[in-house]
């Protein structure tokens, strides 16, 4: 059985990548609408992703007999100035996420539950992508801000479709 603490947590930190999701919604459908269908694509894709990642915690809750709260978003930031800022807000999501991340894990350690550790490495790891990811997006875009083609060309190239990760937790639903 998880911690109480650990569990507590984890329903908060759905309802953080839920918030999560809700924002990159919003990045995508600034992206779509500038007409920039690859970063759209991407932005919809991480928010799916996102998601992804509520779901994958839902379903450990349900695994373990644990109270599952889905608790209430705040709206997203919907509206930027230009095609820089909604990746700069993503990159400090994704910094923030990871803060999360690692205190759902130390949570998990000092009351030493194991099985809810074990959990939370999957999770480690994919933060470790998420941020570079969206560092990387961020230098790319920052340099083309006034080429939007040179951005849609690089998602292009260096975001396409990504097959499923196989040890990524079962999610509710899927």
């Amino acid at each position: 059985m998880p911690a109480p603490r650990f569990v507590d947590q984890l329903n908060v930190q759905i309802g953080n990548e839920l918030a999560a999701h809700h924002q990159y919604l919003a990045c995508a459908i600034h992206y779509d609408a500038l007409t920039m269908p690859r970063m759209a694509a991407f932005f919809y894709a991480q928010a799916l992703e996102e998601r992804g990642h509520a779901m994958m915690m839902v379903q450990y809750l349900l695994d373990t007999d644990e109270p599952v709260t889905i608790p209430a978003v705040p709206a997203p930031t919907s509206v930027f100035p230009d095609v820089v800022a909604p990746v700069e807000l993503a990159l400090a999501q994704e910094r923030t996420v990871t803060d999360q991340i690692n205190g759902l894990l130390r949570i998990a350690r000092e009351e030493h539950d194991f099985a809810s550790e074990q959990f939370m490495q999957w999770f480690i790891k994919e933060q470790v992508e998420e941020v570079a990811t969206m560092s990387d997006l961020l230098a790319v875009v920052g340099r083309n801000r006034d080429d939007v083609e040179d951005i849609e060309e690089y998602v292009a190239r260096e975001h396409g479709a990504e097959g499923e990760d196989p040890t990524a937790p079962r999610q509710a639903g899927a």
